[in-house]
């Protein structure tokens, strides 16, 4: 479950850094010209850039991790092999530091390790499931998948809201989406709701205002 909802987190978050990042551009765009198709294209670019952008950093960033837990399970391979009894008395002291008695923690490391010495001292000592890995190609697919769909409601609202209204509503629709991923990753973080939601918005507000801003003056 707790996999499950670090996925969902990082899907939330995803998006909402679709949301963010593609609204500052079309904004900033928006800012400088009323031309609907160079909207269009920055829009776009920006979504596929960022997009592939994320699944890039995801899948380096998750592959590292998984080459560094292997190779730690893989020095834990060596060392039982070199010296079982010295990671009998390892995994002991580990039970002993969390509150058994020397007997008790001698027996407990015995036992576990007799049914299965690694995935014993993977738990105890480096807190890692066998077998467990995190994925990366699933984590880069993740995060293009949520970032896209972020992205793709600031780039709808631009395009096709009234000229009139445009920005100002793409202003408003981004904020309540905002508002929507911070109150769901805080949900799914049991953390302070309020906090999370303001914190999201006045992040994209002050995107969107500095990127409009910059577009006004390269536009004027």
């Amino acid at each position: 479950m707790n996999q499950k909802l670090n996925i969902l987190r990082a899907g939330v978050l995803g998006a909402n850094d679709g949301i963010v990042s593609v609204a500052g551009i079309v904004i900033g765009i928006a800012g400088a010209t009323t031309d609907i198709g160079t909207i269009f294209i920055g829009g776009i670019a920006g979504l596929i850039a960022g997009a592939l952008s994320m699944a890039g950093g995801e899948y380096v960033s998750v592959s590292t991790q998984k080459d560094t837990e292997e190779a730690v399970i893989n020095k834990e391979k060596l060392e039982l092999t070199n010296d079982y009894q010295g990671e009998i008395e390892e995994l002991a002291g580990i039970y002993k530091e969390k509150g058994l008695s020397d007997r008790l923690a001698k027996e407990v490391a015995t036992k576990l390790m007799e049914k299965d010495a690694l995935a014993a001292h993977s738990e105890a000592e480096l807190g890692l499931k066998l077998n467990d890995f995190a994925n990366p190609w699933q984590a880069a697919l993740s995060s293009l998948v949520s970032f896209t769909v972020g992205a793709i409601l600031p780039l709808l609202a631009i395009l096709l809201l009234p000229a009139g209204i445009r920005i100002w509503m793409t202003f408003v629709v981004v904020l309540l989406a905002l508002a929507l991923t911070g109150y769901v990753s805080a949900y799914l973080g049991e953390a302070p709701k309020r906090n999370a939601v303001l914190r999201n918005m006045v992040v994209g507000m002050l995107t969107m205002l500095v990127t409009y801003g910059v577009g006004t003056l390269v536009g004027a």
